[in-house]
């Protein structure tokens, strides 16, 4: 993966810790994150008693929150604990809470190229429509609608998603990475472009190079 940030709109994110921005912009104090009532890990739940039902109320939230496990898989992840950084905005509108934001991720794999180790980082933006209650006769577990859960929001889920649909398939190190060597395995980028093993034949022809074929025409 190069060093500069990978970068994807999902449908959801996360949040930890930090500040609260009211409606009229006033700064207050952030909501401790809530580990029951939900599903998820604390740092991703949200309380949205203080936001109130009225339309057009809103709340500004930053925090940082500890990564969850298993994000990733193959060449690259996001490693369980790594700070992920929260920029959210909670909306209440008429069906429920509308969530916008961004999240931050540090991510950690290797090189799909040299195998080197690498270090970067990846940004999502989302907007969630979390809705209060589901219509008569819906069921809540079923489709792809979210619910709060009383007075609660459980981020985790859209995190996950935004960030599984935004990590690389192949990440690099470096854009122009060369990779390895396919004879000895080499780092193409230590020996140098002249790294060379001379004209081999392919053993799979080796019975043909020992043809004397020529032209016996009469």
């Amino acid at each position: 993966m190069s060093k500069e940030n990978a970068k994807s709109v999902a449908r959801g994110v996360p949040g930890a810790h930090g500040e609260d921005t009211g409606q009229a912009g006033q700064v207050s104090k952030g909501s401790k994150p809530v580990s029951s009532h939900v599903r998820g890990s604390g740092d991703f739940v949200f309380d949205m008693r203080a936001l109130g039902k009225r339309p057009g109320e809103f709340r500004d939230e930053k925090r940082t929150a500890s990564a969850p496990d298993g994000l990733g898989s193959g060449l690259v992840l996001v490693p369980a604990g790594g700070d992920v950084a929260l920029d959210l905005r909670f909306e209440a509108v008429s069906e429920g809470v509308l969530v916008t934001g961004s999240a931050v991720a540090p991510l950690t794999g290797e090189c799909a190229r040299c195998l080197d180790p690498l270090t970067s980082t990846i940004e999502v933006s989302f907007q969630e429509l979390y809705r209060y209650l589901p219509d008569p006769g819906e069921d809540e577990d079923d489709g792809e609608e979210r619910f709060l859960d009383g007075d609660f929001l459980d981020l985790e889920p859209a995190f996950r998603d935004a960030v599984v649909l935004a990590l690389p398939l192949s990440p690099l190190c470096r854009d122009d990475c060369p990779g390895l060597c396919v004879e000895c395995g080499a780092k193409l980028a230590d020996v140098g472009p002249e790294h060379k093993h001379g004209d081999k034949l392919d053993p799979r022809w080796g019975l043909l190079a020992k043809l004397d074929i020529h032209d016996t025409t009469e």
